[in-house]
């Protein structure tokens, strides 16, 4: 008698010091129960917005890095060139390449006016086929010189140097040079009208040593500037200028699209705002029978405040989470669709989606609260 004695004291014990967290999550599981169709239209809201959220957050550095490297295939964002039309240094090709280490393409150009075979004036242009097939892979080439003598026409200057494909001379300072077409390139631009060699075939011809070198810097338009002010000091008898249609049209493509995530996102934010509070609103009408009975039996305003704040808190976080796992899959897709490749999901954006979905939750909660504050039991439990 005295063992069941002391067992049921102890339980009683235990059941008195325990915290009351059992019946305090049965509360609001049952609350939930019992009015599913307001939790799930409130809790579809801020998936919908933890969804976007997450899609947002993770596009955001993805699409910034992938836009410029579609940019980067636009040619150089960078020129540097000989002052007063002179040579570069020998050397300015290599300290270009140290300057940008590996966060770019560099390409060298030397350029002169020659002469075809009946007098013509061309532009003949040296450089480097293979780090020109990188830096402007937007040019539209039929094939590429693979061997000496061989030249790139533009489609403009064939007629007037090689009409029917044929080899042809072109001449410089009294030097004259046999070359073979190799194929034509398109751009629309300056280029169709011009010559290509290879540099060493270039500076053999003609001893012109490369006065331009174009380079496509990668990274946000402040790397691009710190760039070219490395660029400068490396190389100080150079001019060393933007390319301003390329980084203009870069920082407004990219300006554009993050003023459009972050104003769909705060948008579509606001709408689960709305959704929300509407929501616990009609909680609090739908319950004010509980509240008053829950008041008449001795309960607190801040206990009342901390079990409705509790609510929202709950929804906000289980609509984060199912939010995060959907806006991922919605991330990868876009970059699937758009991008052609894939989006790195960022695990480090969980917090600051579960956070955020709490805090609108939270603050969607303060008038529901304030009314629920209003609440009294004497006039509501007489059915007035």
């Amino acid at each position: 008698m005295s063992v069941r004695s002391n067992s049921a004291q102890e339980v009683a014990a235990s059941r008195a010091h325990s915290p009351h967290t059992s019946m305090f999550i049965r509360m609001l599981l049952r609350a939930a129960v019992l009015r599913r169709g307001r939790a799930v239209s409130a809790l579809l809201a801020m998936v919908v917005a933890a969804a976007v959220g997450t899609a947002t957050l993770n596009l955001y550095v993805d699409v910034q890095a992938k836009l410029r490297r579609e940019f980067r295939n636009y040619g150089a964002n960078i020129i540097v060139v000989g002052k007063d039309g002179a040579s570069l240094p020998a050397d300015a090709l290599s300290h270009a390449e140290s300057v940008l280490a590996g966060r770019g393409i560099v390409a060298p150009f030397a350029l002169i006016v020659a002469r075809s075979s009946d007098a013509q004036p061309i532009v003949v242009v040296g450089t480097d086929f293979e780090r020109v097939k990188r830096l402007d892979r937007w040019w539209s080439v039929s094939s590429w010189p693979s061997g000496p003598q061989q030249a790139l026409i533009g489609v403009r200057a064939v007629s007037l140097i090689s009409p029917k494909s044929h080899a042809f001379d072109l001449s410089f300072q009294g030097h004259t040079n046999h070359l073979t077409p190799a194929g034509t390139v398109q751009t629309g631009a300056a280029e169709d009208s011009r010559v290509y060699l290879s540099l060493p075939d270039f500076v053999a011809w003609t001893g012109v040593q490369p006065s331009t070198v174009e380079v496509a810097a990668s990274g946000s338009p402040e790397d691009v500037t710190a760039i070219m002010h490395q660029l400068q000091n490396a190389i100080p008898a150079a001019d060393v200028r933007p390319v301003r249609q390329i980084m203009e049209g870069e920082a407004r493509v990219l300006g554009k699209t993050h003023s459009t995530l972050m104003a769909a996102t705060t948008l579509i934010i606001l709408t689960a705002a709305l959704c929300v509070l509407s929501t616990l609103m009609g909680w609090v009408f739908d319950r004010r029978r509980d509240f008053a009975i829950m008041k008449a039996l001795g309960a607190s305003d801040w206990l009342l405040n901390g079990f409705f704040a509790a609510e929202a808190l709950a929804m906000g976080a289980v609509g984060a989470i199912i939010g995060f796992t959907v806006g991922i899959g919605i991330a990868a897709w876009i970059g699937r669709v758009n991008f052609h490749a894939p989006v790195v999901p960022r695990f480090g954006v969980l917090p600051i989606i579960l956070a955020g979905s709490m805090v609108v939750t939270l603050l969607s909660a303060i008038l529901p609260i304030a009314l629920l504050r209003g609440v009294q039991p004497a006039v509501i439990l007489r059915g007035e």
